[in-house]
């Protein structure tokens, strides 16, 4: 009896062992010693762009005082892991990067997804079907096929699939991919049109259900894996193009009892489902009604996000998404689309579009998301094509007359985030002592951190940089973003 009893205890004590390992593991202190600080800065005015413009040492700190501006990270104080920073391949992005010179698409795809000559996107958004950014409206079916019979994404091998791959491809092999419908066909609809929101009539749930699957299994086959589909995008906006309208109450139902059961009865259970996918206005309400449904929520990886709550000349609605996160923390969070809208050519180089990336990204960070997509990765000098005329921003235009690029300072305030930040790292506390600065930190797996720091006003600003017991002092432009890296 003392053999076993000696048995159990050991058994007993390896077991209390292993988590405390596994803990330490997780919270690795982090430490300044020996570090310096790597600056990196974009700034309006200037040719600074995601240019190493400092090289700085810690020295030990001292009590700020309220006449100075300062910006604290707190390294033992730990929360949401990081799943990736990407944008939209578009019907409309991967025609426009088809009409590019072999040399200017290795140039595009090396600028967004390679890690070091480019800003090293990891997460990848693309459409079931059209949206308003394809040339026009196509479908995977013939009308009126119910049971599928004739669904091909053929259309999708011309352009879309080819780009899709040799982003992969550059990123190294692997993106993290997800998929969104804009519309269900026409038949299965109240509206019978594609365009103009109408409903999933319920006789069409389970074909519809099917027509997930059934599309999951076609990229996957393609060598493009889909971690997840998102149920619909923007659920209750009647749009011009092509749109489909769900109700929460709407919504919770079709995914419980007909997307979330067709995706595991065929084999699909470890595809993530994303609700809402919709503006942060109504999204704490859609989330209490789908995850206040066991039977619905079991089958819910998260909340997708968009920005756009503003048409109403409203200001962003950042406190919502901190809403879902502390009443559903074990609920993802991410931001699936924003773009700039009402293309303009004379506002390529327009300032304030790139602020609203970093003033988004840093709240939403900071407020418990995961992941943030940008919309179309690249459009024309049109902001298209797009075939109602819903002309649009991107990061990256391409001039299809003269064959080159155009970079907008959206596309370098992004890569503050996405080059430095990479898949799992996890975000550590940061604080400001004054609104004229904003900021996020997130501590990655090789033990580098990074700080993004942002200064949306017209004045220069000197702060402190404090972790812990060490400080440096920095200088941020007006209107500028900096990342550090130590």
């Amino acid at each position: 009896m003392k053999k076993i009893g000696f048995i159990i205890t050991c058994l007993c004590f390896s077991l209390s062992v292993f988590p405390q390992q596994k803990n330490q593991k997780q919270q690795q202190k982090f430490t300044t010693t020996n570090k310096k600080i790597t600056v990196y800065t974009t700034a309006a005015n200037t040719k600074l762009r995601l240019t190493p413009t400092d090289n700085l040492d810690f020295t030990a700190s001292k009590q700020p005082i309220e006449t100075e501006i300062s910006v604290f990270v707190e390294p033992s104080k730990r929360f949401q892991s990081f799943l990736g920073i990407g944008g939209a391949i578009t019907d409309a992005s991967a025609e426009i990067f088809a009409k590019l010179s072999k040399e200017k698409q290795t140039e595009f795809l090396n600028a967004y997804y390679d890690t070091q000559k480019g800003i090293g996107y990891s997460l990848l958004r693309t459409t079931i079907q059209s949206s308003d950014f394809s040339s026009g409206s196509y479908s995977y079916i013939e009308e009126g096929d119910k049971d599928l019979k004739t669904f091909s994404i053929d259309h999708d091998r011309k352009y879309r699939i080819p780009m899709i791959k040799e982003a992969i491809k550059t990123a190294g092999g692997k993106l993290v991919t997800y998929a969104t419908p804009w519309s269900p066909n026409a038949f299965m609809k109240s509206n019978k049109n594609v365009l103009k929101g109408g409903k999933l009539l319920p006789e069409y749930f389970q074909s519809w259900a099917n027509f997930y699957s059934k599309f999951i299994k076609a990229y996957n086959k393609e060598g493009i894996p889909i971690w997840a589909t998102s149920v619909q995008n923007e659920p209750m906006a009647t749009q011009t193009w092509e749109s489909c309208l769900y109700t929460a109450d709407e919504e919770r139902d079709f995914l419980k009892n007909f997307l979330g059961p067709t995706l595991k009865k065929d084999g699909l259970g470890n595809v993530k489902i994303i609700a809402w996918d919709h503006n942060r206005d109504l999204m704490v309400q859609r989330a209490n009604v789908i995850f206040s449904d066991p039977e619905a929520s079991k089958y819910v990886w998260g909340i997708g996000f968009h920005w756009y709550e503003t048409w109403t000349g409203a200001q962003p609605m950042f406190d919502n998404v901190a809403r879902v996160h502390e009443a559903y923390p074990d609920k993802k969070l991410l931001f699936t689309e924003g773009c700039v809208e009402k293309f303009d050519a004379a506002k390529y180089q327009f300032w304030p579009n790139a602020e609203r990336y970093g003033t988004s990204m840093i709240n939403d960070f900071n407020n418990g998301t995961v992941g943030w997509t940008d919309w179309n990765i690249l459009l024309d000098q049109f902001g298209g094509p797009n075939h109602v005329g819903n002309f649009c921003f991107a990061p990256i235009h391409a001039d299809t007359t003269t064959g080159e690029l155009i970079y907008t300072p959206s596309y370098y305030y992004i890569g503050h985030f996405s080059k430095f930040i990479r898949p799992d790292a996890v975000r550590v506390s940061t604080s400001v002592s004054r609104s004229y600065l904003s900021s996020t930190s997130f501590l990655n797996k090789d033990g580098k951190m990074a700080t993004v720091i942002m200064n949306n006003t017209d004045n220069d600003i000197t702060y402190n940089f404090i972790i812990a017991t060490e400080q440096a002092i920095v200088k941020i432009p007006a209107h500028a973003i900096q990342t550090l890296v130590y």
